[in-house]
């Protein structure tokens, strides 16, 4: 008796993980607009710090990452569990607050700002004066980090917990915490790597002058170098396609009229429906982005005059 309890319990446990790992695929795949900006917007984070003192900072904003996380996936919790009607509505905001961010990036050489020359300035004379207390630099780099963090960690929460809300409460936890930490490794490790491209570069270009290979070093320093500044910007407008895919998706599956008329578009062409359908949750993203980011500059210029 004891024995078949015992594979009954093993097979109720293999059957939740397998149910936790599929889920979590279904969860990643949703929030992958999401990931991808997360990813950008934190390798240009480091920007701006010592070479020696980037992965120091890239660790210091994952612990806080987690941190976020321990505080983020217990209240979606119970959100879900005590006010469901809620995950909706914050879908929606976090789906808005996407299509704003990526509307904010492709409007902002056209819309009025703040100039950033001063700032970028700031950072540079603040490497080069040896003066300057680089430690309280730091920190206030991985406190601004792991603030924006928090906002798109909440939103991979709400969307990946609005995938799984037909599942038992015991396969929610699993999948948001199995997520969570994926992430979080996943987006740090790709960071770190990341941000040490170009110094690894760097590194075989000088090894190649007294090494051995020196036509192989030299030929991938030099190609670390030129990828490493082409694949932040290939991650920013990855990141900001997918913004407007996630975000404008969010809104089309969850708001009635924009439902209906996504499911009009697609139906144009019915022969590349599902591109149609990918087309309009786009389409709808990038509308209500710049609808935000044209009141949200209005509002900005109207308080501060």
């Amino acid at each position: 008796m004891a024995a078949a309890n015992l594979l009954a319990l093993l097979d109720d446990i293999a059957t939740l993980m397998d149910d936790i790992a599929v889920m979590s695929k279904v969860a990643a795949k949703k929030t992958a607009g999401v990931l991808g900006d997360d990813l950008a917007l934190n390798a240009n984070q480091v920007q701006g710090v010592k070479a020696d003192r980037e992965l120091p900072v890239v660790w210091a904003v994952a612990k806080g990452s987690l941190l976020n996380k321990v505080i983020l996936v217990p209240a979606a919790l119970l959100i879900s569990a005590f006010v469901p009607s809620l995950i909706t509505v914050l879908l929606v905001l976090g789906g808005l607050y996407l299509c704003f961010e990526g509307a904010e990036k492709l409007l902002h050489k056209y819309l009025p700002h703040d100039d950033e020359s001063a700032e970028r300035e700031a950072r540079i004379n603040a490497l080069a004066d040896e003066k300057v207390d680089m430690v309280a630099f730091e920190k206030e780099k991985i406190k601004g980090a792991i603030r924006t963090d928090f906002i798109l960690s909440a939103e991979i929460i709400v969307i990946a917990l609005g995938s799984v809300t037909d599942a038992t409460f015991t396969t929610q936890v699993g999948v948001l915490v199995a997520l969570s930490i994926a992430i979080t490794l996943g987006v740090y490790g790709l960071v770190a790597g990341i941000v040490k491209m170009d110094d690894v570069g760097l590194y075989l270009l000088r090894k190649s002058l007294t090494g051995t290979m020196n036509t192989l070093q030299r030929f991938f320093g030099r190609a670390l170098l030129i990828a490493a500044p082409i694949l932040m910007k290939t991650l920013a407008i990855v990141g900001t396609i997918a913004m407007f895919l996630v975000g404008g998706g969010i809104l089309t599956h969850n708001i009635g009229f924009l439902h209906h008329a996504a499911v009009w578009f697609s139906e144009l062409a019915p022969s590349i429906t599902t591109v149609m359908a990918i087309a309009a949750d786009g389409l709808a993203g990038l509308v209500a982005g710049a609808v935000l980011a044209i009141i949200f500059t209005l509002a900005s210029r109207l308080r501060k005059n």
